[in-house]
């Protein structure tokens, strides 16, 4: 995976939202124990991780736990992908730990060179290209 602190931050979010869309905030609770189970998933692994480095664990914790109200709340989940970049610029040993997880997982994310485009999911056009246009007709999602 070719790593750069906002496509790794990026890269994570969609895990841990999952994480937090499943298990709410009792998520964050859960992948700090122990004997957290394997059923939280990549984004467990990751949340564990990012809440196991202590200087930026509140913050995290508090910004999982907003994304836990509303997991498709677009502003909540940018507050959390923000928590994950402060973190990942804070610390590199962070950053290749999360590298190895959505490597472990599958997740690629790259995007090389002026005006690249990199997606893992999307639900709708993505397009490059200077003057181009592009129409998605209605009801389509």
């Amino acid at each position: 995976m070719d790593a750069d602190v906002t496509s790794v931050a990026a890269a994570v979010v969609p895990y841990v939202s999952a994480a937090m869309g499943v298990y709410g905030a009792a998520v964050v609770a859960r992948v700090q124990e122990a004997a957290a189970d394997a059923t939280v998933g990549v984004g467990g692994r990751l949340l564990r991780r990012l809440l196991g480095r202590a200087e930026s664990a509140p913050a995290m914790e508090a910004a999982a736990a907003e994304l836990a109200q509303d997991p498709g709340d677009q502003d909540r989940v940018a507050g959390l992908r923000l928590q994950i970049r402060k973190a990942l610029e804070a610390d590199p040993q962070l950053m290749a730990d999360l590298v190895e997880i959505l490597s472990e997982a599958g997740a690629t994310v790259t995007a090389a060179g002026e005006r690249s485009v990199a997606v893992r999911d999307n639900r709708g056009i993505v397009q490059t290209g200077d003057g181009s246009t592009a129409w998605q007709g209605p009801g389509r999602r």
